[in-house]
């Protein structure tokens, strides 16, 4: 049997996912994975980066697909047992 309150579609990981939305790596540290906030922060920051200097800053994409994945990362997190 499955704990409602953990695993994909609960109200942390849908609090989580939220959160990563927003600032990419939030939800990770939410759900307390502080290696992997650590990482989807500075991937999204270097995403928005190399994005903004391809563009010319007209169309920095990167760290919005980073963002996505951050979130979607957080939503589907299932801790051990």
């Amino acid at each position: 049997m499955s704990d409602a309150s953990t695993g994909r579609g609960s109200a942390g990981n849908v609090i989580a996912a939220l959160c990563s939305l927003f600032i990419p790596g939030l939800g990770q540290l939410v759900q307390g994975r502080v290696l992997w906030a650590l990482f989807w922060f500075v991937f999204a920051g270097v995403a928005w980066t190399i994005t903004f200097v391809l563009t010319l800053g007209f169309f920095p994409f990167g760290g919005a697909l980073v963002n996505l994945m951050a979130c979607l990362h957080a939503a589907v997190y299932s801790p051990r047992r």
